[in-house]
């Protein structure tokens, strides 16, 4: 990787995703990002999303993701969209999650370090519930996801370990009954910062998201497939090795600011 940084930003998605669903987006977002609102109108002829599934996995670096293909067995099916793109500083969990769905820099939205406060600004979660929809949150333990968009008329499946997350989100695929999904793997990020972003053990946890997020994406081409549909493998931030082998995040630098998304929308039968 050279040390050039991306150039779209993280606070683009928010406003493409309510595009994608044809709804407004929340007051203090950024402009949309072109690319993946380009690709929802060609993908989906036109029409809008009605189900939007957002995989979440913690801290998968561009980087990371370029160097691992081979590790990625069955994702080059799950996604037509590729888009590189550059998360905000400093590059730690909430304050990237924060920006995410609320499309505003973390000046704006309040989290500006690692804390885990409820954002009170407007995000994609109230927008939802004003156009009438109905979104949810699976997430576990204490991570940033359980506890930053809390407070809203919602639900929130909060679990204490990543298979029963996974779990949930299949539960809720075959359910059918929310029409955003948000699912948050934190595995990956884990083992990347004890043991390192290269490591047998954070390189397993690389493979575990990839099988997870294969296996969403199969379940909703089969049970989703009267509705149109936007799927996201979305990571908040990267990550870079240091002294002894362990692992971080949280500098201004390309390991940890670079980051991939993927999408691929699914036609109504």
């Amino acid at each position: 990787m050279g040390n050039e940084l991306n150039e779209n930003s993280l606070d683009t998605l928010c406003a493409a995703l309510c595009y994608a669903m044809g709804i407004k987006a929340p007051e203090c977002a950024a402009e949309a990002n072109v690319d993946l609102c380009d690709y929802v109108d060609k993908a989906l002829e036109g029409k809008k999303a009605d189900r939007v599934f957002m995989y979440n996995p913690d801290a998968i670096a561009q980087w990371v993701y370029e160097k691992y293909k081979s590790l990625q067995v069955g994702m080059e099916k799950k996604f037509d969209l590729e888009l590189p793109m550059r998360t905000v500083m400093p590059s730690v969990t909430p304050v990237c999650f924060g920006t995410m769905y609320t499309g505003a820099q973390p000046s704006v939205h309040g989290i500006k370090k690692y804390e885990k406060p409820v954002i009170t600004i407007d995000t994609i979660f109230d927008a939802l519930i004003r156009a009438g929809k109905k979104a949810c949150i699976i997430a576990y333990g204490n991570c940033s996801l359980s506890k930053i968009f809390l407070e809203r008329e919602m639900d929130y499946f909060i679990f204490d370990n990543v298979p029963q997350v996974n779990a949930k989100a299949a539960e809720v695929i075959l359910e059918d009954k929310y029409d955003f999904v948000v699912v948050y793997n934190g595995n990956f990020d884990s083992r990347m910062h004890k043991w390192g972003p290269e490591s047998i053990e954070a390189l397993g946890e690389l493979r575990h998201n990839v099988m997870a997020f294969n296996m969403f994406s199969e379940m909703i081409k089969t049970h989703w497939k009267h509705h149109n549909t936007l799927v996201g493998f979305a990571m908040d931030h990267g990550c870079h090795e240091i002294d002894e082998g362990a692992g971080s995040h949280g500098l201004s630098m390309p390991e940890d600011l670079n980051i991939v998304h993927l999408y691929k929308g699914y036609k109504a039968d």
